[in-house]
């Protein structure tokens, strides 16, 4: 589902990460509903001694545009418009010809020097500062200083073609071009980052791999509901265990909670995940139950500095952006900006 790539006549864009799908902006509804819980016994986060300002802290997903000539070519791209304030930074010579220009010259093209100044300036970003992608399912990391970036606009494929104004671009970084679809797999499982420090953890993120748990498991850990318990799955993370609930309307999953427990057998999270409200959201498939090694959704582990553990790829989200989530309920989650617009 996720690895389908959107032909270009409409400058199709995917995301990358499994824990986002094609969706609207982040204003819309909210397919998550999460809650948390922690005892004092907090889990404890990765000793670094470098600091990072969270402040304000902005993180991406990748996407792939496929060629406009060729469909196994792609260009791999990080849209900032998201966070970017006030009118898109379009040449005004773009917006002035654009009726003289093909198709391709309107969807695609690099930013003129003030148009980038004025990208950089309103994300408060200099050329100085780098981009981080970070792998976290193969632990690779890369950076690559701003200043050897272009500063790119790709066509939404929600714009009219006809009648174009500012609004209608994704503003961005290009990170590569003209991959091949045996290539561009890399950028699955991947998160960015634009700053003048690394927030990564080097290799303590792992793919959540969950197996039937004992029905007993059910009583001890989950409190009853008006909605039908289904089945019950387990995980293991360091000293932690995962344990997951279904919840079941008219047979159907609508609320999957999960527990974490410690090597002390204390509850020290909690969380529901939830598609009520939601309008197309869906559970994402279970690795080890009904999903492979090549669809891993799940995902745990230290992934940022000085902080505690996250979570994440739950629910394929129809509207929104998706979320990264700790096991500490004092850390709030972080959004992930993916430009989703209908």
């Amino acid at each position: 589902m996720l690895k389908k790539i959107v032909k270009p006549k409409t400058v199709a864009v995917l995301l990358l990460l499994p824990l986002a799908v094609v969706c609207c902006k982040k204003e819309e509804k909210k397919t998550v509903t999460t809650e948390i819980k922690t005892s004092n016994d907090s889990i404890k986060t990765v000793k670094t001694e470098e600091k990072i300002n969270y402040t304000d802290f902005n993180i991406f997903s990748l996407s792939i545009i496929s060629s406009a000539e060729k469909n196994t070519d792609m260009d791999i791209f990080i849209s900032v418009s998201d966070i970017y304030k006030g009118e898109q930074p379009i040449p005004a010579a773009i917006m002035k010809n654009q009726k003289q220009m093909t198709y391709e010259e309107r969807q695609h093209f690099e930013l003129d020097a003030p148009s980038r100044k004025k990208l950089l300036n309103g994300i408060q970003l200099t050329e100085n500062d780098s981009l981080y992608i970070y792998e976290y399912g193969s632990n690779k990391l890369q950076r690559m200083p701003i200043s050897q970036l272009k500063a790119v606009a790709y066509l939404s494929p929600y714009s009219d073609d006809e009648d174009l104004d500012p609004d209608s671009y994704m503003m961005g970084f290009q990170v590569a071009t003209h991959q091949k679809t045996t290539d561009y797999d890399r950028y699955n499982n991947a998160i960015a980052y634009f700053g003048n420090k690394n927030p990564f953890v080097d290799n303590k993120m792992k793919a959540v791999k969950w197996q039937k748990a004992d029905a007993a498991i059910s009583k001890k850990y989950f409190t009853q509901s008006k909605l039908v318990q289904g089945k019950t799955y387990q995980a293991q993370y360091e000293n932690l265990t995962y344990y997951l609930q279904d919840y079941l309307q008219e047979g159907n999953i609508v609320d999957r909670k999960l527990v974490v427990i410690n090597d002390r057998k204390e509850k020290i999270a909690e969380k529901t995940f939830s598609l009520a409200g939601s309008d197309g959201g869906e559970f994402l498939p279970l690795y080890g139950i009904d999903a492979d090694e090549a669809n891993i959704f799940q995902y745990t582990g230290h992934l940022f500095k000085g902080k505690p553990p996250v979570i994440f790829g739950f629910i394929a989200q129809s509207f929104g952006c998706p979320s990264i989530s700790f096991l500490d309920q004092k850390e709030k989650d972080f959004p992930i900006n993916c430009d989703n617009r209908h």
